[in-house]
């Protein structure tokens, strides 16, 4: 027979026939709750239930009965209703499909604490995930789990794990602008434009196959972007908004290119307002595996003396390298490549330091050209010395400008912050 029920002026504590304790309460939904565990003396009980009444109290009492649904349940309907473009859903999927789902699926969200969620990183890094994944999973994690903070379901995020957010992709590679002249050079005479548009203008594959005739201004030389084209893993191509609100823009077009425009309008997009500016042979939509192969991408990338792995997606690279080059600002460089953070911005700002960085080396040559020419042939055995030394700084820092001079590549960034990729 269990003991009688203790009387208290917040819940009730009983002691069960095992001689343990149970604590209870009403909630503030009026429903009555139980601790989740027995407790070996009373006192441990009413401390347990003090600390429910405090949170009731303050306004910061959690139905334990929320926190109790599957991760796997949760993480789906999360997916399914987050309001992104299905490109993005489909990645959301596979990442929950292939790193979330098997080490956190069948555990309630109260269960997932900050041990646990370092657990499963550590596994995940144990079973030979790539760092790019692991962050990217961490960051999918953290975004379900602040949700579930905002809908009542746990108290706080256990994603607590510090740069565990942080993603440090290699370095990719800038073409020097001869560079790109000899890539499309080695294109079929149809994608010609696209090499140069890629690579002058910093607009992303799926926005360059969705630009239209009408997109095109060539009386004040620009491009406006309002839409594009992505293609999902199962080659379907799905019509959309730019990636972002930022991404709706108007880009203006280096000069030089409207001649190349101009003869690509008349020689390859039909005369509707609404043709594709890009298409293959037969006016199909360009699909990137199909382009790859017809373009023989690799060859070209070769002749063109880029190296083995050299990405379409480079180009966009090079276009916002070369535009923080000739000397546009962090909001510049926003507003051109179609981002509403600075934090892709900031990665070609770079370009700006090495262009100071010319500055000084040719100011170098000058002070030692206009040295050289004042200062006089050597006449005796300190000057004789004076001068070897003189020509032997100038020799290296002909050599140091020599090296320094190489076309700068795109520095790696941490990827981090709001956004989850």
């Amino acid at each position: 027979m269990m003991a009688r029920q203790g009387r208290r002026r917040f819940g009730w504590v009983r002691k069960l026939p095992s001689g343990r304790f149970q604590a209870s309460y009403l909630g503030d939904d009026g429903q009555r709750r139980y601790a989740p565990d027995t407790f070996e003396r009373e006192g441990e009980a009413s401390d347990w239930l003090t600390l429910r009444e405090s949170e009731i109290l303050r306004g910061e009492w959690i139905d334990p009965l929320l926190g109790q649904v599957k991760f796997s349940e949760y993480a789906s309907r999360w997916i399914a209703e987050r309001e992104v473009s299905e490109r993005t859903r489909e990645i959301y999927r596979s990442l929950f499909r292939l790193h979330l789902e098997p080490f956190l699926g069948q555990r309630a969200l109260t269960e997932i604490s900050t041990e646990v969620v370092r657990s499963w990183r550590a596994e995940l890094r144990d079973a030979g995930r790539s760092e790019i994944r692991v962050a990217k999973s961490y960051r999918l994690l953290r975004a379900i789990m602040n949700t579930a903070v905002d809908d009542g379901r746990i108290k706080r995020n256990p994603c607590r794990i510090k740069s565990a957010d942080k993603e440090y992709s290699p370095e990719r590679p800038v073409a020097s602008i001869p560079q790109v002249y000899a890539l499309a050079d080695n294109m079929p005479e149809r994608f010609r434009l696209l090499i140069l548009a890629a690579a002058f203008t910093g607009l992303r594959w799926g926005e360059l196959i969705a630009l239209r005739r009408s997109d095109v201004d060539l009386s004040a030389p620009s491009i406006r972007v309002p839409r594009k084209l992505a293609q999902l893993d199962s080659g379907q191509l799905v019509p959309g908004p730019t990636k972002s609100a930022a991404g709706f823009r108007t880009v203006a077009l280096p000069p030089i290119l409207v001649p190349e425009f101009e003869r690509h309008l008349v020689t390859y997009v039909a005369s509707s307002s609404e043709a594709l500016l890009f298409t293959g042979e037969k006016g199909a939509t360009l699909r990137r595996g199909n382009w790859h192969r017809s373009a023989n991408w690799a060859a070209a990338v070769r002749k063109a003396g880029l190296p083995d792995g050299f990405r379409f997606h480079d180009l966009r690279h090079t276009g916002n390298h070369l535009a923080a080059l000739s000397g546009a600002t962090t909001r510049e460089l926003m507003n051109r490549m179609g981002h509403a953070s600075m934090r892709a911005a900031l990665i070609y700002q770079h370009a700006t330091n090495e262009r100071d960085r010319e500055i000084a080396r040719r100011l170098s040559a000058a002070i030692g050209e206009q040295h050289t020419a004042t200062s006089g042939p050597a006449t005796g055995p300190d000057e004789a010395k004076a001068s070897s030394t003189g020509q032997k700084a100038r020799r290296a820092n002909r050599t140091w400008i020599a090296r320094t001079s190489q076309t700068p590549q795109r520095r790696s960034k941490p990827r981090s912050g709001p956004d989850l990729f």
